[in-house]
């Protein structure tokens, strides 16, 4: 069941891409609905994303695609009503303008590794061009095994929740069910190796079943 602002803006996107082919920016479905930040629409988003009413276009920063739309689409939604029929949505262009909120799930350790993932503490706002489709978070870097590759300490890494991840990656790897840390991934024969960016840290090699991929790094933000 849908939420009456999940209603509102499902109806407000489904309308727009009937319309004109392309999908509404933030700023334009935050002033449909009334509310008073843009991090408000992307809640909105990923509550009909997880619910399989529209879905992000891969690679194309805030494209959206109405895929389904409720039954009981008759009524509750401000304004025009939705047709309760299936029809998906034209493709729609990039929202290159829009920031998009990120929830901020602690600290990660590029050095000595600390304790597994906190809970969600606090929200960073990210240009939508920075990451494509599928969930994302973000994380402070604590450390500086990573400094090679460009990560600092203090800077936060956006991260895309993945649990695979392709060798030489870069990626948040749980280790033991216990500890996080920011390394890149080599899969050599059965072990895994999780490397270093600094030569003052050793490669550390695991067997396959104590390390878990949680993300893979596809963006960085620093404050000067």
């Amino acid at each position: 069941m849908l939420t009456r602002k999940q209603y509102e803006l499902l109806n407000f996107i489904n309308e727009r891409l009937d319309e004109s082919g392309v999908s509404p920016s933030f700023d334009e479905m935050k002033d449909a609905l009334n509310l008073k930040s843009k991090s408000g629409i992307h809640r909105l988003i990923t509550g009909l994303e997880e619910r399989g009413f529209i879905r992000r276009l891969p690679h194309r920063a805030r494209a959206l695609e109405v895929v389904k739309l409720p039954d009981n689409m008759g009524g509750g939604a401000k304004g025009n009503v939705v047709r309760p029929d299936f029809k998906a949505a034209p493709s729609a262009t990039p929202l290159e303008g829009d920031n998009i909120s990120l929830p901020v799930l602690g600290k990660i350790a590029a050095g000595t590794p600390i304790e597994a993932l906190s809970d969600h503490s606090d929200n960073v706002e990210v240009p939508a061009s920075m990451i494509g489709g599928g969930e994302h978070y973000a994380l402070k870097v604590e450390g500086d095994s990573m400094i090679d590759a460009g990560i600092f300490d203090g800077d936060t890494v956006l991260i895309q929740r993945c649990n695979t991840a392709e060798n030489g990656m870069i990626v948040v790897a749980l280790v033991d069910d216990a500890e996080v840390t920011l390394k890149r991934i080599r899969r050599k024969g059965a072990s895994i190796a999780l490397e270093a960016a600094n030569s003052a840290y050793e490669t550390r090699i695991f067997g396959p079943d104590r390390v878990k991929v949680q993300g893979r790094l596809v963006g960085l933000m620093r404050n000067y």
